[in-house]
């Protein structure tokens, strides 16, 4: 029976694989890119890094299935990113030795800390990420993940969340819909951004 709980470092090599396994608006990146670690080097390893107490997993029973990970402080963790983990990763993916445009411009994305700052990030202060395997989704596991990081957030006193996605990934966009999501001022149709009080029964 799969059932949430809290992140432990264990996990790390199946959270890696669920961000790549989804990481194509939804659909599998295997191979996407010449390296399979871009991905989840810029949107699952620095968050698990620098605040592992606000991840949690689907533990199917023998593996990690789908997870939330996200901050409190985007800001904060904005500068943590650049000083503590940038330069690593700028040591192992250089743009100019990407072999396609596309990913040169992941790798350009995870070179600029400010692409997980929203505008309104004063009253958003928070952001997360979520992800499911196939195998767990249509099964209310992501609305569980949803509610658990907005409850977390909540006691921690973050008023409100956001997150940004792909404008392609129509089944993400119809969740976070039913969640209760909302644009926010910035959102723009090739970069939605959605957020949601803490306070949000979801």
């Amino acid at each position: 029976m799969s059932v949430i709980r809290p992140y432990r470092p264990s996990d790390r090599d199946d959270v890696y694989e669920i961000c790549v396994r989804t990481g194509a608006s939804g659909a599998d990146a295997t191979g996407l890119y010449s390296d399979d670690d871009l991905l989840p080097d810029i949107f699952t390893g620095p968050y698990v890094t620098y605040q592992p107490d606000l991840a949690f997993v689907v533990d199917s029973g023998d593996h990690a299935a789908g997870y939330v990970i996200g901050v409190s402080d985007s800001r904060a963790y904005a500068d943590w990113y650049a000083r503590e983990w940038l330069p690593a990763f700028a040591a192992r993916y250089a743009v100019q030795d990407a072999p396609t445009e596309a990913e040169r411009d992941m790798i350009r994305f995870g070179l600029d800390p400010s692409t997980s700052i929203v505008p309104e990030v004063a009253d958003y202060p928070a952001h997360l990420h979520i992800d499911l395997l196939p195998e767990l989704q249509g099964q209310g596991f992501g609305r569980a993940l949803i509610r658990r990081m907005l409850e977390e957030l909540r006691e921690r006193g973050v008023p409100a969340v956001y997150l940004t996605m792909s404008p392609s990934n129509a089944a993400a966009r119809a969740f976070y819909d039913r969640l209760g999501f909302h644009e926010l001022p910035s959102s723009r149709p090739d970069g939605p951004a959605l957020g949601i009080s803490t306070s949000a029964v979801v």
